[in-house]
């Protein structure tokens, strides 16, 4: 089995926001694949359903992005699912909006969700998929940039990115990070 793990905000407030292109590139994958990611358990937002014969589950962590381990590390022991089977999708400011990253390790980059995913888990050795949402802010203005709305050409372009990201997911969950990453760190 493989966790792929959108990270976000929950609730209406956040829905549309930069933090959570983790949960938008989730729930694409699960409408790609025709399950929905709507049922509450296990402090997230789960669907389970099959690619070819990879058993997925797919989740949306109700914790608020700093608490994102808490539900991580659940599903991890409950499933018995082995760190290399675990993918977290995740917003980045370092990159340029839309710029697609997988990295099979490393560090939080200050980021507050892998930061707790680390602490909780104890280990930087989990697959991460870096979705660019760009750096547009002025000095001071980090979290209303996060948590602020995608401009009107991020909107346009967000689709093909989405989709994007969700061949990356794909991948990965059939050939391996490393696989996944000759595939698709330069496009």
């Amino acid at each position: 089995m493989k966790l792929i793990v959108g990270l976000g905000n929950p609730g209406a407030r956040y829905h549309k926001t930069r933090h959570n292109v983790g949960f938008m590139a989730v729930d694409a994958i699960g409408r790609d694949l025709g399950f929905q990611v709507d049922q509450k358990k296990g402090l997230a937002l789960i669907g389970q359903g099959f690619y070819q014969n990879q058993k997925l589950l797919l989740a949306k962590p109700q914790t608020y992005m700093n608490l994102s381990g808490n539900a991580i590390r659940y599903w991890l022991q409950k499933e018995k699912i082995p760190l290399e089977n675990l993918l977290i999708v995740v917003d980045d400011l370092a990159l340029s909006f839309g710029t697609l990253r997988l990295k099979p390790k490393g560090g939080d980059a200050g980021h507050n969700g892998l930061n707790h995913i680390e602490t909780t888990l104890g280990t930087q050795q989990y697959s991460r998929l870096r979705f660019g949402i760009g750096s547009g802010f002025a000095q001071g203005g980090q979290l209303g940039y996060v948590l602020g709305a995608f401009t009107e050409d991020e909107e346009k372009q967000l689709p093909e990115r989405i989709e994007l990201a969700t061949d990356i997911i794909r991948t990965f969950c059939l050939a391996g990070v490393n696989e996944a990453m000759n595939q698709y760190n330069n496009k």
